[in-house]
C-alpha cells in the first residue's frame, strides 16, 4: 500500500537526512512511500550532494517529489507552499491510490487536512512539538497576535481530525490530554522520541587525545540552546579540574562562539572548536568524557526530544543538561546516565558537574548509557512503531 509523507524540511538538510530519510528507508521495505519535501534553493544548487541523496532514495522503495521552499514574503510564501503541496498531494493520492497521508509537523498538516477533507485518506499528525507555542516562547510571535491565534486554531483542527497522533514525549501527551476540546474525543496517540542511528552512534575504539577530562558540545548554540550557561559550566569545571578540555563541534556559528569565549577569558589551549560532517560526529564524541547542553525550559519544550541526547547516550557518553525539557530529566536521572539541573545558578551548575564527574568514574557507565539509548532511542524500534500505526490504519475501512 502507498503512503504519502509530507515534510516541510528538505531532504538536503541534515534534519531531513537524519530524521526523515532514516525512518523512511526502514518503512519503505514494506510500503511504497511517496515523499513530498520542500528544498531550499541554496541546498538544491549543491549538485554533488543532491545526486548522492537522489541515488540513496532510488535505492529504496521511495518516490521523491521535491518542491521549492519559498521564504519571502513569509505568510504568502507559506500559503503558496501549502497550495503547491496540496495540489501535488491530491494528484499523487488519485494517481497512485494512496491510503495514508503522514504529515511531519504543522505546515504539512495544513496540506494533510485539505487532502483528508477532499479524498478521505487517513491522516497522521506527527506533532514534533508545540510549534505555535515554540514561536511564542522564542519571541517570534506575541500571544495576542493573529498568527498565533490562527496557528492554535489549526492545531485544534489537526488534533480533532487526526486518525493518529505521534508525539516525541510523554510530557507532551500529558499536556494534550488536558485540552478541554479533546475531552471524550482524544485521538489515538503514540510516543516515538527523536531516534538516532545507533549503528552509527555507538562507542568507538578511538584513543583519547589526552588524559584530561574532556567536556563535549555538539550542534547549534542559538535560539533554544543556552550556550552562555554552558560556557559558565566549563569555567566552573576548570576550577574543579584545571586540566579539563572543552571540545565544541558546530557548523556556521564559530564567530559567535569565539566571541562568547573571549568575553569569559577562557584559556585557548583548553578549547577546541571544529566543524564536522554528520558521519564524523561519533568519532569526535569518542574523544569526550561527557556531553553538555542546556535548553530553555519553556512550555513548548515539554514536547521536545533533543537528538543529541540519543546520540551522546548511543556513544556511551553521560550528559549534563537541565529539567523542564520533555522526558529528558526522567531518562537521565532515573537511569543514572547523566544529571539534569533544575536551575542555572552557579552553585547548582557546580553540584551538577560534581555529580557528573562521579558518574563518569563508574565502571559500567558506558554500557549503561548505551543500553538506555537502545531502550529509548533505537531507530529500528521507532520504525517499528510507525509501521504499527500504518498497518493499523490500513486495516480500517
Amino acid at each position: 500500500m502507498g503512503i504519502l509523507y509530507i515534510s516541510y524540511d528538505g531532504m538536503l538538510e541534515p534534519l531531513g537526512q537524519s530524521q526523515v530519510m532514516s525512518y523512511l528507508k526502514g518503512l519503505s521495505k514494506e510500503h511504497i512511500i511517496h515523499l513530498i519535501s520542500f528544498e531550499k534553493t541554496e541546498d538544491w544548487k549543491k549538485n554533488i550532494e543532491r545526486s548522492e541523496i537522489l541515488r540513496d532514495i532510488q535505492d529504496h522503495n521511495i518516490v521523491w517529489h521535491p518542491l521549492k521552499y519559498h521564504k519571502r514574503p513569509s505568510a504568502f510564501a507559506t500559503f503558496w507552499d501549502i497550495f503547491c503541496g496540496s495540489l501535488l498531494g491530491l494528484y499523487l493520492i488519485i494517481r497512485y491510490q494512496l491510503k495514508i497521508v503522514h504529515a511531519r509537523s504543522y505546515v504539512p498538516s495544513v496540506m494533510a487536512l485539505i487532502l483528508k477533507k477532499i479524498s478521505r485518506v487517513k491522516y497522521i499528525f506527527d506533532m514534533r512539538g508545540f510549534w505555535a507555542d515554540e514561536r511564542l516562547d522564542g519571541g517570534l510571535w506575541k500571544r495576542e497576535s493573529k498568527l498565533f491565534r490562527v496557528a492554535k486554531h489549526f492545531e485544534r483542527l489537526f488534533l480533532l481530525s487526526a486518525d493518529h497522533v505521534v508525539s516525541l514525549t510523554y510530557a507532551a501527551v500529558r499536556e494534550v490530554e488536558k485540552f478541554q476540546y479533546l475531552k471524550n474525543n482524544l485521538p489515538p496517540m503514540t510516543v516515538i522520541p527523536t531516534c538516532a542511528n545507533l549503528d552509527l552512534f555507538k562507542p568507538q575504539d578511538v584513543k583519547q587525545l589526552n588524559d584530561s577530562f574532556t567536556l563535549g558540545y555538539v550542534g547549534s548554540v542559538g535560539t533554544w540552546y543556552l550556550f552562555k550557561e554552558v560556557i559558565s559550566a566549563f569555567k566552573q569545571l576548570l576550577e574543579i579540574n584545571p586540566n579539563a578540555k572543552f571540545l565544541i563541534v558546530n557548523k556556521g556559528e564559530h564567530e559567535y562562539i569565539q566571541e562568547l569565549l573571549r568575553k569569559e577569558s577562557l584559556p585557548k589551549e583548553s578549547i577546541k572548536l571544529i566543524s564536522a560532517k554528520h558521519s564524523e560526529i561519533p568519532q569526535l564524541m569518542s574523544q569526550m568524557d561527557a556531553g553538555i547542553f542546556f535548553i530553555k525550559p519553556t512550555f513548548s519544550k515539554q514536547a521536545s526530544a533533543p537528538t543529541k541526547l540519543a546520540e551522546f547516550l548511543g556513544c556511551g557518553i553521560p550528559c549534563l543538561s537541565n529539567s523542564g525539557v520533555g522526558d529528558m530529566a526522567l531518562i537521565l536521572e532515573t537511569n543514572r546516565v547523566g544529571v539534569a539541573i533544575k536551575s542555572f545558578e552557579n552553585e547548582t551548575i557546580k553540584n551538577g558537574l560534581e555529580c557528573l564527574l562521579e558518574l563518569k568514574k563508574q565502571s559500567d557507565i558506558q554500557e549503561r548509557c548505551r543500553n538506555v539509548a537502545l531502550t529509548n532511542f533505537s531507530l529500528k524500534d521507532g520504525t517499528k512503531a510507525y509501521k504499527k500505526i500504518y498497518d493499523g490504519l490500513l486495516k480500517i475501512k
